[in-house]
């Protein structure tokens, strides 16, 4: 592998399999975002109306449309389910790792574009985003692009470099809103600020053809729905889901300065030594051009979210591609030492002892439906889920004692190994213990043909499955209610029709006559 591309083609073929594609059917739906994007997605077909987004029958200005009109095309195709809601996503990150091998085989050579696009594929957090049913993955893949073509613009002064950046800042802007030109300006105009090019930039940036390129794919949705749906529109998307989440936390997703120190060296997993080492190295990545816009590409994006007031795991994403193009730079110089392989082995060991450390944490915990969730959690660890991980940790140790191999292959087989424990064993445990119950009352709502209130619980997932729209309110006599069972005692005297990982269903009895 050192010296033939084929192999590394073949891996990073392999690669993108598992990580994007694999069980990308096989999972319910996650809440809350899988659900709510999916359900918006039912809803245009339902009410005949694709260019505003709503959700349980009201307007929805978190994201633009054009995800949902993905996720509807695909759904056209290969029907209503799982795959075909998650498909645009996994596409889009074949694409998004196949532009960074593109850029990078441009300005260094295939070798290191191959190992940067391998890494990406393989780390932790990159195949979750890809095997979701949200705009993550189709955003990233706009504002990575947008990025890349603007130091190929800087590097060769090819116009059409420009003008994709401008058209890719464009779909991103139709993908989530203004983040996907704030990044790329706020980035670029830091670049060529530290070499003494702002003049060059404003040229760029103020391009009458890209700016007219940017317009003609942004502006005609948002006018369009501004003539649906007036103010509120303005107010909901602009100030509330734009603005209103980096001046205060939004659902309870707040934290720390450093919330985002743990989220990266997790999520690069099994790379995160290998960040450690290259960041090592300080001012000497300043001296090169390259080098220098992938530290200020990924510290902006690192410090703008730090210092929002919502913090979600998946925001740092949009700085990945930098570190994983920056690692790749470094890759051949690498010791083959053991603590490089450190972090996945200590990934796998947590993995494998995890049922023993949820039973020891249960009676610590404070959440009561979270309790009801996991109580019978190790019924969901089976013979195969630990053998994996037995196996998996000891080829990482190992690798730590084997002085035959390259710590560049090595690595490279860890990843393939990590992003196989993600998609064939993580996820799918965490999707039957958490999501499981919604999709089976789902299942028995549907086939009942059961009009629902949803009560004190928040799953747009049930709506999907259910195929129909759910009430959220106080539950009245005969009513049909879906919520957690750590409520049903408030409910006197309802049957309860299902009751599974903390979610149950249940028929309150009508008014007496």
């Amino acid at each position: 592998m050192t010296s033939n591309h084929t192999s590394l083609r073949l891996l990073l073929l392999l690669a993108a399999g598992l990580g994007f594609f694999l069980n990308l059917h096989a999972l319910p739906l996650f809440d809350l975002d899988e659900g709510a994007f999916s359900e918006a997605t039912r809803e245009m077909f339902l009410r005949g109306d694709f260019i505003s987004p709503y959700l349980n029958g009201e307007p929805r200005f978190d994201k633009p449309a054009f995800i949902h009109w993905l996720q509807a095309a695909s759904v056209l195709v290969f029907g209503w389910n799982e795959f075909a809601l998650r498909l645009p996503s996994a596409l889009a990150a074949s694409l998004w790792v196949l532009a960074v091998y593109g850029c990078v085989r441009v300005l260094r050579g295939e070798r290191i574009a191959l190992i940067a696009a391998i890494a990406m594929a393989t780390s932790l957090e990159i195949p979750i985003i890809a095997k979701a049913a949200t705009a993550d993955a189709v955003l990233n893949l706009f504002v990575t692009a947008a990025m890349l073509a603007a130091f190929l613009f800087h590097h060769s002064q090819k116009r059409v470099y420009l003008l994709a950046c401008f058209a890719l800042m464009g779909l991103g802007f139709l993908t989530k809103g203004p983040v996907a030109a704030a990044i790329p300006g706020a980035v670029t105009l830091l670049f060529y600020l530290s070499r003494g090019e702002l003049k060059a930039w404003l040229r760029a940036v103020f391009d009458p053809s890209g700016i007219a390129l940017f317009l003609a794919i942004a502006l005609p949705w948002y006018v369009l729905q501004y003539l649906k749906e007036g103010d509120a529109f303005i107010a909901g998307f602009f100030f509330k889901h734009n603005l209103g989440r980096f001046e205060g936390a939004m659902e309870g997703h707040g934290g720390s300065l450093f919330y985002y120190v743990p989220v990266v060296l997790i999520g690069l997993l099994p790379y995160t030594a290998v960040l450690i080492k290259t960041l090592w190295q300080g001012r000497a990545l300043w001296r090169d051009a390259l080098s220098r816009y992938l530290l200020i590409w990924f510290v902006l994006v690192f410090v703008l979210f730090s210092l929002s007031g919502t913090k979600l795991p998946h925001y740092v994403v949009y700085g990945y591609a930098a570190l994983f193009i920056l690692m790749a730079l470094h890759f051949d110089q690498l010791p083959g030492r053991g603590w490089l392989f450190l972090p996945p082995l200590l990934l796998f060991v947590f993995a494998l002892f995890l049922p023993e450390l949820i039973t020891a944490a249960l009676p610590a915990i404070r959440d009561a439906h979270a309790v009801a969730m996991l109580q019978d959690h190790a019924a969901y660890f089976g013979l195969a889920y630990r053998l994996f991980f037995v196996i998996a940790a000891a080829l990482m140790l190992y690798f730590m004692w084997d002085g035959r191999h390259s710590a560049q292959n090595k690595l490279l087989a860890s990843g393939l190994v990590t992003v196989f424990a993600v998609s064939g064993f993580i996820m799918p445990t965490v999707a039957a213990i958490q999501q499981s119950p919604v999709k089976e009352a789902a299942a028995l709502a549907k086939a009942a043909d059961y009009s629902v209130v949803m009560w004190r619980l928040n799953t747009p997932s049930f709506s999907v499955y259910a195929e129909r729209l759910v009430e959220k309110r106080e539950p009245r006599p005969g009513d049909i209610v879906l919520t957690k069972s750590i409520f049903l005692p408030q409910l006197d005297g309802a049957e309860v029709l299902y009751e599974k990982n903390g979610i149950a269903l249940a028929r309150l009895p009508p008014v007496k006559p």
